[in-house]
């Protein structure tokens, strides 16, 4: 990628980057330190959309300090890293606004199942994970992602079988040692099948338990500074897994705390069925009867939308995350992501669980939102390369809440940025950078940076040896299958 004359040994440690849970450290105590990426497409998915065909980026500590077109300013002091990006596009992080880590240890099962029929088979193994399990996937989930270009990652974690340990903070480990920007949410279920819910009644939690952890959750680990690391949500798990009193207290718990709220919506027509059913009105009417629409709230999935539900979203600014893989996998439907944008309502992209994505990857969503959309009545019109390229930039941002940090490249937003590889045989032919990124195959991530700092280069993860994460994964995956297969 680079000619190791024109760059220094790469920092691990950058004078502004923040920990997770700490401050910066201040601009005082040291120089500065910067990294210069230039003579590469640049596209900001700022509001304007401003691209450049060959531009430069400039990093200074954790923030971005210059983004323009020609060769990067001159004079610039302490500069240990400088990048030639010819033949790349340099573009935001990209941010996954919807996943379920522990399902990387169930890939592959259930291959014809619509939702409840895939939940019903799974929720038994599901309900044996433990925490080394968790971890595991999480790193397995956290690495996939990274080395695919995102940089701000987000879990809904949601099962928590008894005496299991400390599943959440398995994952908020797992993301600190990758380096990840990270946005988990505590998950709960409290309605079990012997109360008219889907999950069977050893995988749920009572509701003043769900309440308790959730808040513990949020009072030990959400860090609300700007650049924080790690961020905490309120997500009880959906209409058919938890009862109104759980939602109803839930969005009370997250207002007080002053977090976000997140569960599944509309997700399929089962769903919809099971609400007019249970509540007497469909999944956007009974979330909204009990507070749960509003700017600070994000729904996964949303297919099954009417033009009611939509202005309710647009009215409200709730947000969406948009899983094309998933929805397709799980033959769920077509999202109408078109008409939401049209309404202003944020929607940003998911993995969602990769037991029904079982690539775990976001860049591809790029890809599969816009040809699925095409599907839909819009058709060619649907969207363009670089709406789905918002979608998982900025628009993701939007959705999680951090647009004023990340989501596209700015001066004084983090550095959170990656550089993709483009003059290679899988894109080459194509001149315009964004459309090779968004329709050709996979890019190459020749460097990505998280708050900064270098967490993949030249394709390869360098926070985390991805052969162990491997190795680690499959033998906690065959380890949950034994058990399931012994217990069940």
């Amino acid at each position: 990628m680079t000619d190791p004359a024109e760059r220094t040994e790469d920092r691990t440690e950058r004078p502004a980057r923040r920990a997770a849970g700490r401050p910066a450290q201040r601009a005082a105590e040291r120089p500065v330190e910067r990294t210069v990426i230039e003579n590469c497409a640049v596209a900001t998915v700022d509001v304007r959309g401003t691209e450049h065909a060959d531009g430069h980026v400039v990093v200074a500590g954790n923030v971005i300090e210059y983004v323009g077109e020609g060769r990067a300013p001159d004079g610039l002091e302490n500069v240990v890293r400088r990048v030639d990006g010819r033949g790349h596009l340099v573009t935001p992080g990209l941010v996954n606004t919807h996943h379920h880590f522990y399902q990387w240890l169930t890939r592959g099962l259930a291959q014809n199942a619509n939702l409840f029929d895939w939940l019903v088979a799974l929720y038994p193994v599901w309900a044996r994970i433990d925490e080394d399990m968790v971890g595991a996937a999480a790193r397995a989930s956290l690495g996939m992602m990274v080395r695919g270009g995102v940089t701000t990652a987000m879990d809904h974690h949601y099962v928590f079988p008894r005496g299991s340990g400390d599943l959440l903070g398995a994952e908020i480990g797992a993301a600190r040692e990758l380096g990840v920007r990270f946005n988990p949410t505590r998950g709960s279920m409290d309605l079990g099948e012997s109360d008219g819910g889907l999950p069977p009644d050893f995988a749920v939690e009572s509701t003043d338990d769900a309440l308790a952890a959730t808040e513990e959750a949020v009072d030990a680990h959400h860090d609300p500074s700007f650049g924080s690391m790690l961020r905490i949500g309120v997500a009880p798990c959906s209409p058919f897994s938890v009862t109104t009193e759980l939602l109803r207290r839930a969005g009370e718990l997250a207002r007080r705390k002053g977090v976000r709220l997140h569960t599944h919506g509309s997700e399929t027509v089962e769903e919809e069925k099971f609400c007019h059913e249970r509540f007497g009105m469909g999944p956007t009417d009974y979330l909204d009867s009990v507070g749960w629409l509003g700017d600070d709230v994000w729904m996964a999935h949303c297919v099954h939308m009417n033009d009611s539900d939509i202005d309710a979203f647009a009215r409200t600014r709730t947000g969406v995350a948009h899983c094309p893989s998933s929805n397709a996998r799980l033959a769920a439907g077509i999202a109408r992501v078109p008409d939401m944008l049209a309404a202003g309502i944020p929607v940003g992209l998911g993995v969602d669980g990769t037991a029904s994505n079982e690539s775990g990857e976001l860049h591809t969503e790029l890809r599969n939102a816009l040809l699925v959309a095409r599907l839909g009545p819009h058709k060619e019109r649907a969207l363009t390369a670089r709406d789905s390229l918002r979608l998982g930039t900025y628009g993701g941002a939007q959705v999680l809440g951090r647009e004023r940090e990340t989501g596209s490249l700015e001066p004084g937003k983090l550095a959170d940025l990656v550089l993709w590889r483009l003059d290679g045989i899988g894109h080459s032919s194509i001149a315009d950078p964004v459309a090779a990124l968004v329709l050709g195959a996979p890019a190459p991530v020749a460097l990505s940076l998280i708050d900064g700092r270098t967490v993949v280069e030249d394709g390869r993860l360098v926070t985390a040896d991805e052969d162990s994460i491997a190795r680690e994964a499959r033998k906690e995956a065959g380890r949950l299958a034994r058990i399931a297969a012994h217990e069940g």
